[in-house]
């Protein structure tokens, strides 16, 4: 008999957190706990113990699990790769959940658990394509199309994150080293860490992504340059998806998608990267917020 409950999973660097929706989309249940950094077994077990929480709310048993992980399955081996949680790589953790929590589990990126749920009742529910991008800690994409998710053979359909900033000279790519051992990916650039480096670079100080928003808010000249050049880095990577995928609609989550600078100058300047010239692309802030992954894992259950 199909259950009306769905548990999502969102397995983050720092928090694991898990919400129990039914499928009219309601919210029932949230809880997080801290994430076991390094500890792989210890992560199963946060995600153990989260799902037994949530079906306790529930009075029930067997409830559909989908979990997003800062990482991807391999079609090829089934394990993880590709993750920043670099515990989880190489481990064969859908066929671990499975075996603990005794029911089928879907598993995929992070990223795309956003892309997914601002599809399917968020920002971009009415659109066909939806393009959503993290802009947090890290920086990462996944793509959603008449509601469903574009994976892709190799799973990495929407990793934006690790291909190099368009239209960047390469001494600029060179000062920019990331985890995936290249140069110069947008993560470099477009994430939180990529705009703190940026300013660093430009003024020799160390602060926050958060601060140096809030900084140009408040008329700070060298943070206000600063977010401009952020500004022009973020149009460059996200004309390039357009010329490629050219979707509906742009969703942006993640800490960075909370500055308003965003929505307000973005669209003046797609339009010298987009080829033609033109760009009718809206860009709108993730429904859901902080919430959207975790009720993207929800939505895998399905």
């Amino acid at each position: 008999m199909q259950t009306n409950w769905l548990i999502g999973i969102d397995l983050g660097g720092t928090k694991t957190e898990v919400i129990l929706m039914d499928r009219q989309s309601r919210e029932h249940f949230r809880q997080r706990l801290p994430t076991s950094v390094g500890d792989y077994q210890a992560t199963l077990d946060t995600v153990h113990k989260l799902v037994e929480q949530a079906e306790a709310h529930a009075g029930t048993t067997g409830i559909p699990v989908g979990v997003g992980i800062p990482g991807t399955v391999s079609r090829n081996t089934g394990l993880i790769k590709n993750a920043n949680s670099t515990w989880l790589n190489g481990q064969p953790m859908q066929q671990h959940l499975r075996e603990r929590l005794r029911r089928p589990v879907s598993l995929t990126n992070d990223a795309n658990c956003l892309a997914l749920s601002e599809g399917t009742d968020g920002a971009g529910q009415n659109c066909r394509t939806v393009f959503a991008a993290i802009l947090g800690t890290g920086c990462g994409a996944g793509i959603s199309v008449n509601g469903q998710l574009l994976t892709g053979p190799n799973g990495v359909a929407g990793e934006w994150g690790h291909n190099p900033l368009p239209w960047t000279p390469e001494a600029e790519l060179q000062q920019r080293p990331c985890f995936c051992g290249r140069h110069g990916c947008n993560e470099t650039f477009l994430s939180g860490t990529g705009l703190s480096l940026t300013h660093k670079l430009r003024t020799g100080q160390q602060k926050p992504a958060h601060t140096i928003v809030e900084d140009a808010g408040n008329g700070d000249p060298k943070a206000a340059e600063t977010l401009d050049q952020y500004l022009e880095h973020l149009a460059r990577g996200l004309a390039a998806v357009i010329n490629t995928v050219d979707p509906d609609i742009l969703v942006l989550g993640g800490g960075l998608s909370n500055a308003e600078q965003l929505y307000r100058e973005l669209p003046a300047r797609l339009p010298s990267y987009v080829f033609g010239g033109e760009c009718d692309t809206p860009i709108a802030k993730a429904t859901h917020g902080d919430s959207s992954g975790v009720r993207g894992a929800a939505w895998l259950g399905l």
